[in-house]
């Protein structure tokens, strides 16, 4: 066979012999339930698996640790294994590593130690993705392991509000009232502790324990709200008496030099002729007086039902039809009434607003996600604000800068920001679901909203306060659309009943519904000059007067107000003075600027004396600043565990299903 016969038997052998050692050599079985097979063929136990500790000897034990395991509102084993996170602290091992009992030394049942520091927790407010514990331990990676995190778009729950061990958000009144409100029922968990001991209860004043669950109580000259919030209390707005000015220390009511006093009812009446009402429908445009005495149809061929919007200097429309992107203008005082093409706007226009002053138009847009912004001479246009959720109406007033919309998505909310778009602040973020229309009341400095699914009217003053329910459902407002504000009265369309109707302002009295057979009514607006009073441009700021002419520049890369001069080196804006409020009694008004000149002599004096040590800047103002959530007063609380207590949620679920 020779040398190569020899050679190749040899390497045969090896190879045999290599090919039985290895299968006599096999991994050992491992049991699929209880262990994990490493990468180099060990077993070890799965509660070691992703415990920080490499058991396996090429550490593939550890591997892959990093992905996120468990959904929201649950708690990651050091087994890898996912268990709800009401089963924390409940003295039973459920993750069967004992992994879920090991934060809860030195705490009752229920509550999770803050590691070292020995603060004691509610286990809901673990991995909620806000640090409760002073070193936020509560939230570290160690602890939180793999919980997936909530992602950045999912709502959390307000201050105002308890959230459940699976996450859901329920309103505080419910946690402890003997009813399960929370799916895992974690809302009726450790109803026997001292919930005032854990961050005041979440009271932003006075906490009291009670034997089920706590109170929030507020110091006199403040109210509760959402439960958990203390405001103070405007006793004008509270009494609610005034159509216009009020005088806090006396209530005693008076009218801006527009308007004149009735002398037997107090109310309000503005000056000049009879103001009119334009409303849409399935026939165009159509007018009436606001009593309701006359009616008639402003033009054949008009387009149909949608928001309206009105330029009340030289009496001109503006609206677009419904589910359209166009928005027409026509002259009311042109004969016969002609609708022309002003612009052609990216998505559907949900609502519109004149800003008199800048001579800007506003309007939103669902699918655009946008509130846009155009010239009234359809020259010019852009999206101002984007990225909403379901913006459904504007409101705009120019004399202070202020710009307000509605959106009415999935967190339903109201916002209002300056006329450029910048410095957005939320108003309504509570107790409200499917805004449709927005209007002002200027003189008060009040925003009401209309809510579809709620059937109600609502209002709240400008910095986000002192809100109030009033108008309820009432048989004429199954399906509401348009509002407006003027005088003492807030009027709306509603499609159900096919009516326009209206109802005193500060209560919902004096329901009188001023026209019936409307078919599909929308878009609401009442035309007179008081409702655009003339008044010096803030230039698209807020707090700031342009005493010259005020230039807006739609191209630039944000909406941009300039104050220009007509002499070089001016070209500047001023702070906003307050406006002397002239009233229909000249006695009151001298005794009124008698008490303001003091008040402002005396201010002086004292920011004189203190201004060294206590001036803040303006930064430091505006960051200091916070809003807080708004309860509705017509909504009546009583205590967690109270007799009112069901009253409130069978009224609360009535709206949810009537809103299905």
């Amino acid at each position: 066979m020779g040398h190569a016969g020899a050679g190749f038997l040899l390497l045969a052998a090896l190879i045999c012999r290599h090919l039985w050692g290895t299968a006599g050599h096999t991994f050992p079985a491992c049991s699929e339930q209880l262990e994990f097979r490493c990468n180099d063929g060990l077993c070890i136990p799965r509660v070691s698996v992703c415990d920080g500790q490499k058991d396996c000897g090429d550490g593939s034990d550890e591997h892959r640790c990093s992905r996120a395991l468990c959904k929201k509102g649950e708690f990651a084993c050091r087994s890898r294994t996912c268990i709800s996170r009401h089963l924390l602290c409940n003295g039973i091992d459920d993750c069967g590593d004992g992994s879920d009992e090991a934060f809860c030394r030195n705490c009752t049942a229920g509550l999770v130690s803050c590691g070292q520091s020995g603060t004691c927790l509610p286990r809901n407010r673990l991995c909620d993705g806000r640090s409760d514990c002073d070193d936020g331990w509560d939230e570290n990676h160690e602890f939180c392991g793999f919980s997936q995190p909530l992602p950045p778009t999912s709502p959390t729950c307000t201050a105002s509000e308890f959230q459940c061990g699976d996450g859901q958000c329920i309103r505080q009144a419910w946690r402890c009232d003997g009813s399960g409100d929370c799916s895992d029922g974690s809302d009726e968990d450790n109803c026997a502790q001292n919930e005032c001991q854990v961050n005041n209860g979440g009271c932003s004043h006075h906490c009291v324990d009670q034997p089920m669950g706590f109170l929030c109580h507020c110091p006199e000259n403040m109210r509760l709200v959402t439960d958990n919030q203390c405001e103070e209390v405007d006793m004008c707005l509270e009494r609610d008496v005034c159509d216009q000015l009020c005088v806090n220390s006396s209530f005693t009511c008076a009218c801006h030099e527009s308007y004149h006093m009735n002398s037997k009812t107090g109310e309000c009446k503005a000056k000049g002729d009879e103001a009119q009402l334009v409303f849409t429908s399935s026939k165009g445009m159509q007018w009436t007086k606001i009593t309701g005495a006359e009616y008639r149809e402003l033009g054949s061929h008009l387009p149909g039902p949608g928001p309206v919007a009105a330029l009340a200097s030289n009496s001109t429309l503006y609206w677009a039809e419904q589910q359209q992107g166009f928005i027409y203008r026509v002259s009311m005082n042109e004969k016969p009434q002609k609708a022309v093409l002003l612009l052609k706007v990216q998505g559907s226009v949900s609502g519109l607003a004149v800003d008199w002053i800048h001579q800007l138009l506003f309007w939103t847009s669902m699918e655009s996600a946008s509130v846009g912004v155009g010239l009234l001479d359809g020259s010019a246009q852009r999206q101002l604000i984007t990225g909403l959720d379901k913006p459904s109406a504007v409101a705009v007033d120019p004399v202070q800068g202020l710009l307000f919309w509605a959106q009415c998505g999935r967190s339903p909310k109201i916002e209002k920001a300056g006329l450029n778009g910048k410095r957005r602040m939320p108003l309504v973020t509570s107790l409200i679901r499917h805004p449709v229309a927005l209007s002002l009341d200027v003189p008060r400095q009040l925003l009401y909203w209309v809510d579809q699914t709620m059937r109600s009217i609502s209002r709240v003053n400008f910095e986000g306060s002192d809100r109030k329910t009033v108008v309820e459902s009432n048989g004429y407002l199954d399906r509401p659309f348009g509002l407006v504000v003027f005088e003492g009265f807030v009027y709306w369309s509603e499609e159900v009943t096919r009516s326009i109707s209206r109802a005193d302002k500060h209560n919902g009295r004096q329901l009188q519904v001023l026209l019936t057979n409307v078919t599909s009514p929308r878009g609401v607006v009442i035309i007179h000059p008081v409702l655009q009073p003339h008044g010096p441009s803030v230039c698209g700021h807020p707090g700031e007067l342009c005493q010259h002419k005020c230039v807006v520049d739609l191209m630039s890369d944000s909406l941009r107000f300039s104050c220009v001069s007509p002499e070089p080196g001016l070209n500047k804006t001023q702070e906003v003075p307050v406006p002397a409020l002239a009233l229909s009694d000249s006695a009151f008004a001298q005794i009124l600027s008698l008490i303001m000149f003091l008040s402002v002599v005396l201010v002086g004096l004292a920011l004189c004396w203190w201004r060294e040590e206590f001036r803040p800047s303006r930064s430091l103002i505006a960051q200091s600043f916070s809003l807080k959530e708004s309860q509705d007063p017509l909504i009546i609380q009583g205590p967690p565990s109270g007799p009112n207590t069901g009253h409130v949620k069978e009224t609360l679920v009535k709206l949810d299903l009537d809103g299905e």
